[in-house]
């Protein structure tokens, strides 16, 4: 067999099985040998050997046949390439033609790339089938501030790949604050730094797909492999396994073998792991264990650093376009609560100005972006505030509109108002009446104890952050 018609046979795999299989389990393959009716090949590790064996191995033997090769059954040893030029060599490296072209590659697939760009002696890595990465998410892209300052040092301190002093590390944060640009980032970071590392970036959904794969198949032992191979593990939105006790056991003891081999784990959730309902008490305490940041609602100061930043991206895409003093602030001032959104305005912004041919203005900016700026003046309303807080705390909304004085009912009661002073434009007269009639001096007194228990009360200053970003989300 030529190095054409093996090239040819890897484009047919790979428009059968699909760029995923063809980039995890066809790619690493390498002909070695065709003799005796068996088709031998290197592969990095035996679990790619065995799993290829048992899904692929009767799709191989047929399209071998398919350019003429005499073959009966597959044989898989574990080995390293070591002559290109011919199928009698220990291998035959993949044409080039048959390589798919991916937007963006996996933090596995660019773990095995820097492998086979290793010095010869270095073993071949497994590619771990994780989530494709985002080539826009690194640490330049990554605007810093007071806010997440915290975060990108932790991120950072892990992306250098050496020990650290927590394990793992826990990221969370509401929508649109920047856990997975950071995830993605410590990702690229280690495929710089250190390509001698199996990284595997994925979200808790795809550890549950996978997990639920593998019992349907009858093939956990081959799914507890791959997952315990890694020397890091990083699952984005952990709070998508609350409630699924089966796929919890499984990532619980998944967690505490990686680190009991002292391999990183970084984990993102959009809430402390102890807010997370339904997650296991034992899972909620490993969470805990190590280093757990919070990526805090962005300020303003911040929110304007990530429109510059992302007006200097935009440059070299819309060199003659002009934008107008004032429109940034304007932006980030109106849109507060999430940085996808805001960034997604301003490129809006940028291809209507383009597409119409007009400096961006404050008219165009309002024009262009009347939806999202509505949507941003969402009015909340002391209802919603009294219905958020009485769940919160597990109190009957009566109980805390009500006449008693009980603190298991006065303290809600106090928070309630004071979020209402902070959240919406009613008057102290309007929110007491809201609270059963209450005079405005108690409305008064409500909001100046927990501005004073924000202050010295940890718990207290939580229950508030939490609820305004749940009222603001």
């Amino acid at each position: 067999m030529t190095q054409e018609q093996w090239g040819s046979l890897q484009e047919d795999l790979l428009n059968t099985v699909g760029q995923n299989n063809y980039k995890a389990w066809i790619e690493p393959l390498h002909l070695a040998e065709l003799a005796d009716g068996v088709a031998t090949f290197t592969v990095p590790t035996n679990f790619i050997g065995n799993y290829v064996s048992q899904n692929f191995g009767d799709l191989i033997i047929h399209q071998l046949t398919q350019v003429g090769a005499d073959v009966q059954r597959v044989h898989f040893r574990v080995g390293n390439p070591a002559n290109r030029n011919s199928v009698n060599s220990p291998s035959i490296a993949p044409a080039s033609s048959a390589s798919p072209k991916a937007a963006a590659p996996s933090a596995s697939s660019l773990s095995a790339q820097a492998a086979a760009s290793a010095p010869a002696t270095q073993s071949a890595k497994p590619e771990l089938p994780g989530a494709p990465l985002d080539t826009r998410f690194t640490f330049d892209s990554f605007v810093v501030g007071k806010p997440n300052e915290l975060a990108n040092a932790a991120a950072r301190r892990v992306a250098e790949g050496g020990p650290v002093s927590f394990n793992p590390l826990f990221l969370y944060g509401g929508v649109g604050l920047g856990k997975t640009h950071l995830m993605h980032a410590i990702a690229w970071e280690l495929q710089a730094q250190r390509p001698d590392l199996n990284v595997l970036y994925l979200s808790a959904e795809q550890f549950m797909y996978r997990f639920v794969q593998a019992l349907r198949d009858r093939k956990m032992m081959d799914f507890k492999e791959m997952f315990r191979s890694v020397d890091v593990l990083m699952v984005d939105d952990v709070q998508f396994i609350a409630g699924k006790d089966s796929t919890q056991e499984e990532f619980f003891h998944t967690f505490n073998a990686l680190v009991d081999q002292n391999k990183q784990i970084i984990i993102s959730a959009d809430r402390a792991p102890g807010e997370i309902k339904d997650l296991e008490d034992r899972i909620k305490s490993r969470l805990q264990c190590g280093l757990v940041v919070d990526l805090h609602p962005t300020d303003y100061e911040l929110r304007l650093g990530i429109l510059q930043n992302k007006v200097e991206q935009y440059r070299g895409q819309y060199p003659d376009l002009q934008i107008a003093d004032g429109v940034l602030e304007f932006l980030a001032h109106r849109i507060s609560t999430n940085v996808r959104v805001l960034e997604g305005a301003l490129t809006r912004l940028f291809a209507f100005a383009s597409l119409v041919g007009r400096e961006i203005t404050m008219d165009l900016t309002q024009d262009c972006l009347s939806d999202v700026l509505r949507a941003s003046e969402r009015k909340i309303s002391v209802e919603e505030i009294q219905r958020r807080v009485a769940e919160h705390y597990n109190i009957r909304l009566s109980d805390m509109i009500g006449p008693k004085r009980v603190r298991t009912f006065a303290r809600p009661r106090q928070v309630a108002m004071f979020l209402c002073k902070q959240l919406t434009s009613r008057s102290l007269p309007e929110i007491g009446r809201r609270f059963g009639g209450r005079d405005h001096t108690t409305v008064m007194h409500g909001v100046k104890r927990i501005e004073e228990l924000r202050s010295s009360d940890g718990q207290i200053a939580e229950d508030i952050e939490m609820l305004r970003r749940a009222l603001e989300a």
